[in-house]
């Protein structure tokens, strides 16, 4: 193997004195703050490292003092609240309501004891004391506050940000400071992916796909069920009160929530945990160790006991280097890697409400706003910038940028984040319901806000009522006040993992997102599913290297990845090591290619990693791998994806190749009776004309998840009705013209065989004729019945002769004589004998064998 170039020391140095560079505290650059509350600013001298606060008072409208409750279970923080900061030029009016659907009807606190037992509480609050706002008269201002322990948020408005915090020993004094002078400790994200886009770093399946097939998922609300977790040490920090740190967390979730309005994605809190005793798992200084410790825990420990989708653990340690938080890319509602690590770097919550949102955003498949991107941001850098920016500071960010949105909406149309389609259940919230905060709660018909922001014309938003003549007014399945018929459309799959979903008739919902059972095979056999996604070693190498790009031979894998150095391994074991590959899970590590461009397409830090390998019967095989400065990024972009198919019947889980069956999914296709495929939830989604559970029998298709696949079947029903009708209108021509001919057919009276032998006898002669006719009775050897008159004339030669009437249930004797061996004439097929009156109109000849055994005695 050809030796492989280390990465240059002058180059790495160059890439962390650039870091250093951009880690500085932009409040040392002389950002300004802007002149309005400049003058009357005072230095703090009780908070080391603060700037300047101005001393402000608060009261309600009516001018009483403002004394907030001090508790946060209290029932007196009322829903609305309206009040006035009286700032030295000035005043602010603030109008607040309470964040209903922060809290899901299912949140729970958990805490333990000091033998290790957790204790999970559900709480009957009435009223919260989180509240969303805006400041009266200033568009485009946000207020996100709390009022559990005083007034204490985040306040912006005219471009600027500003914190309002309680003064300590003082009633009803405030003290409000721009972000800039907030004291903490600044950093960076640790997922740093710079130069790279998501677009162009993963496999985008539905690229391919028609727009038909695309969800408008920006315009569809997204609903993160999100568990906050704090570790020993953030215990420790806050005082070892336990209220006080469950406060802190929420008020951390709502200022996300608060964020992530704008993108139609709502955070919804269904459990805050507290590790007051000892740390669940090992957290240490080492932020990549930290993060897969705590992602393990989440996949052992807490989904079994709390469903979730997210889990974001708050610590009060202090990472190594400037990293303040660190997630994984795009992994969004994966039982794996669905969270991420935030230090806790602020004296104020909002601090560690941005790392979280940065990360978060990480998980969404949001990358950083880097200047190669062309990124756009309404808030200008020296004012915060956006959220993504790679590195947090002062002030604080507020609004994502363009490129988060595209990120945002590439990931979603790949199939990220299955779980976020189903509405939280909200009707008994941890506030209380409330008609105009956009929630469908119990007793109400419809939600469509406040009156002056509603525009749904099936709503009555002063009632939270239907409007009269309306069924519904929400919904994918709802359509000008009226459900959809069932079977319809109402979700398209994403790409070739995913299911579709259709309206049931009977609610105005769509169903919740469902997907293809991990380990269903996709793209005929290239590849399997895993967590909604398809991903194959051909579509990494073409994301890496461009069109034309393929998976190098299996040989590159096994030399390349055994070294377990930066260049090929397995990822990094639990000391931060790189981890060598054996032989079976070679392709689980790092990703070999050949062909494609001549350096990596993903960004400007990927470099190409090449490798010889010789081989025995001559020759070399050219294995192309790449290498991302990216220090503690997570994922490494070089490494093959989780749920890659690496051999057949096995698949890439945590960097080892293992057995398909794991997930159960051929078990779970053996119930569907061959007529349909397993989905996430472990139920069949039938085809056409098949009902599940198990389609077993007829029905209309799809799923009991997915509802049923029903107006396609009756339009295939209504074309085969319409077939079936002309096939009948025809026949009925056909029928009609040929009346004559089918009448003559049908009703012709046609004698059958038996008949037509009863009519089989020779003529009676005239009197004096031959003796034959004797003879013919003689072989009857009974009586003759006589004829009756004949209605004939008598001059008429022709006499017709009646048929004898003869008694089939005693046939006649046949004469002792043999018979001769001469032919005998048979009688003709029926269809063949032509039609003759029952009576001959001549005398018929005399049979010959009669004759022949009358003659034969003479001799």
């Amino acid at each position: 193997m050809a030796a492989r170039p280390p990465p240059a020391p002058p180059a790495r140095a160059l890439l962390l004195a650039l870091a250093g560079a951009l880690l500085a505290p932009r409040a040392a650059r002389g950002v300004n703050w802007g002149s309005q509350f400049v003058p009357s600013m005072q230095q703090a001298g009780t908070r080391d490292g603060a700037g300047a606060y101005e001393v402000v008072s608060v009261s309600l409208l009516n001018g009483d003092p403002w004394n907030p409750m001090k508790t946060a279970d209290s029932e007196n923080h009322p829903g609305v609240l309206n009040f006035r900061i009286q700032l030295t030029n000035e005043e602010l009016i603030v109008n607040l309501e309470r964040n209903e659907g922060l809290i899901a009807s299912s949140f729970t606190e958990t805490h333990y004891l000091q033998d290790g037992t957790d204790i999970s509480l559900i709480r009957n609050y009435t009223g919260h004391c989180y509240y969303h706002g805006r400041v009266q008269g200033s568009s485009g201002s946000a207020v996100s506050l709390s009022t559990c322990s005083g007034l204490r948020g985040l306040i912006t408005f005219e471009n600027n940000t500003y914190i309002l915090e309680p003064m300590k020993n003082a009633t009803n004094r405030y003290k409000l400071f721009p972000v800039e002078n907030l004291p903490g400790t600044w950093g960076s994200c640790g997922s740093n992916t710079s130069g790279l886009t998501l677009h162009d770093r993963l496999p985008l399946a539905s690229q391919t796909q028609t727009r038909r097939q695309k969800r408008e998922t920006l315009k569809m609300t997204k609903y993160v069920e999100l568990v906050i977790v704090a570790d020993n040490r953030e215990f420790q920090r806050q005082g070892k009160d336990l209220e006080k740190v469950k406060q802190r967390l929420i008020e951390i979730a709502n200022h996300v929530d608060k964020f992530y309005r704008p993108l139609n994605i709502r955070i919804v809190l269904v459990g805050v945990e507290v590790w007051n005793d000892i740390d669940k798992c090992s957290i240490s200084q080492d932020p990549f160790t930290s993060l897969h410790e705590f992602l393990d825990w989440r996949k052992m420990k807490l989904l079994p006991r709390k469903s979730h989708d997210n889990a974001q653990l708050i610590s009060g340690v202090y990472f190594q280097g400037t990293t303040v938080g660190m997630a994984p890319i795009m992994s969004m509602c994966t039982a794996e890697q669905s969270g991420g690590i935030v230090m806790d770097h602020s004296d104020s919550p909002l601090g560690a409400a941005v790392t979280l949102a940065h990360e978060l955003g990480h998980n969404f498949g949001m990358n950083h706003d880097t200047l190669e991107r062309g990124c756009s941001c309404k808030t200008a850098a020296d004012k915060g910038g956006c959220i993504m920016n790679p590195s947090t500071g002062f002030p604080f960010p507020m609004m994502f940028s363009s490129c988060s949105r595209k990120d945002l909406e590439a990931s979603l149309q790949k199939g990220m984040g299955m779980c976020l389609f189903n509405l939280p259940e909200v009707k008994q919230s941890f506030g209380g319901q409330k008609c105009g905060n956009g929630y469908v709660e119990e007793g109400e018909e419809c939600d469509c806000g406040e009156p002056e922001e509603c525009q749904n014309l099936c709503c009555n938003a002063t009632t939270c009522a239907l409007k009269p003549d309306a069924v519904c007014a929400h919904g994918l399945c709802c359509e000008n006040c009226r459900l959809k018929p069932a079977g319809t459309a109402c979700r398209d799959p994403s790409n070739a993992c995913d299911l579709p979903e259709f309206c049931t008739g009977a609610s105005p919902h769509c169903p919740a997102n469902v997907y293809l059972h991990d380990g269903h095979p996709c793209q005929g056999v290239d590849g399997y599913c895993y967590n909604g996604i398809c991903q194959t070693h051909e579509q990494q190498c073409v994301t890496l290297w461009g069109p034309g790009a393929k998976p190098a031979p299996g040989i590159c894998f096994e030399r390349v990845n055994s070294a377990g150095d930066p260049y090929g391994n397995c990822g990094k074991d639990s000391k931060s090591s790189f981890a060598k590959c054996s032989m079976r899970d070679a392709k689980c590590g790092k990703i070999q290619c050949q062909g494609g461009a001549s350096r990596p397409v993903i960004g400007t830090n990927a470099v190409s990693i090449e490798t010889n390998i010789p081989l025995q019967e001559g020759g070399r095989i050219l294995c192309r791998g790449t290498h991302v400065y990216l220090g503690d990024d997570l994922p490494d972009p070089g490494l093959v994806l989780a749920g890659t198919k690496c051999a057949d019947g096995k698949i890439c889980l945590n960097r080892r190749c293992q057995n398909v069956s794991v997930f159960g999914v051929h078990e779970c296709a053996v119930q569907c009776h061959g007529r349909g495929v397993c989905n996430n939830r472990k139920n069949c989604h039938c085809e056409p004309h098949w009902a599940p559970p198990f389609c077993d029998r007829f029905g209309f298709g799809g799923s009991t998840d997915s509802g049923p696949v029903r107006q396609a079947d009756n339009q295939g029903l209504t074309i085969g009705i319409l077939v079936t009708i002309l096939c009948l209108l025809a026949a009925g021509c056909v029928v009609y013209l040929k009346r004559k001919t089918l009448i003559r057919l049908l009703f012709t009276d046609k004698k059958n065989t038996i008949e037509k032998l009863r009519c089989v006898r020779p003529p009676r002669p005239p009197r004096g004729s031959q003796p034959g006719q004797a003879h013919l009775t003689h072989l009857s050897k009974g009586p003759t019945r006589k004829p009756p008159p004949s209605s004939t004339p008598k001059d008429n030669t022709r006499r017709v002769l009646p048929c004898q009437h003869v008694d089939i249930s005693r046939p006649l004797k046949a004469p002792d004589a043999p018979w001769p061996s001469s032919p005998q004439r048979g009688l003709p097929p029926l269809h063949q004998a032509p039609r003759v009156p029952c009576v001959p109109a001549r005398p018929l000849p005399a049979n010959p064998a009669l004759r022949q055994a009358q003659v034969r005695p003479q001799l």
